[in-house]
């Protein structure tokens, strides 16, 4: 009696076109890539520098101390943010409605994405992903509605902070140091100043 073998999952890489189900068994089952999906197309995620690193981990700290659990959940390098089923993106920081988080859990083992706006998207600036999250991720927040998307630029130390406005359109502002309070988040502010001298 011949034996048989499980099937083999073809193996991925970036640019390949996949489909939305395909992703999503991706995104859950292959721990050593962070798949993002852009126009129907695989990239992954780039490992990131040192002060990339750090200045994600300062953010989460000052956020985790002011935001309370039983309204939000933070995530880093985790949260998919999905547009359609062509776009997923994984942001830096995600702060996620924790309502939104506890329907996922119940239904065990389901990825961990979103289809609605969130109230604060973070992305931190780094050579291999810079330009891209500016053309091509931060579009398609937009799109999603989320509420205040950031970009912290660890050396030129600015916050570019978009938010959207009540007629869905996006005022920009720039910050070179001081409190910024993220609109959405009643009672949160970020020293500036602090963050990037940490």
């Amino acid at each position: 009696m011949g034996t048989t073998t499980a099937p083999t999952v073809p193996l991925r890489q970036e640019g390949d076109r996949v489909s939305e189900e395909e992703y999503r068994r991706l995104a859950l089952g292959d721990g050593g890539h962070a798949w993002e999906l852009h126009r129907g197309r695989l990239r992954e995620k780039p490992g990131m520098s040192v002060e990339h690193g750090d200045l994600l981990t300062e953010v989460l700290h000052v956020l985790r101390r002011q935001l309370d659990r039983n309204e939000y959940r933070l995530r880093a390098n985790h949260a998919r943010l999905r547009r359609s089923p062509e776009h997923y993106y994984i942001p830096d920081v995600t702060v996620v409605p924790t309502a939104l988080e506890r329907a996922l859990r119940r239904r065990p083992g389901t990825l961990d994405a979103y289809d609605q706006p969130m109230p604060l998207v973070v992305e931190i600036w780094s050579p291999s992903t810079g330009d891209y999250d500016l053309a091509e991720k931060l579009p398609e927040y937009q799109r999603r509605g989320d509420r205040e998307i950031w970009r912290l630029h660890p050396y030129e130390r600015t916050l570019r902070v978009w938010r959207r406005r009540l007629d869905g359109a996006y005022d920009e502002t720039t910050y070179t140091g001081g409190v910024v309070r993220p609109a959405a988040l009643a009672g949160v502010e970020i020293d500036l100043d602090a963050l990037f001298e940490s």
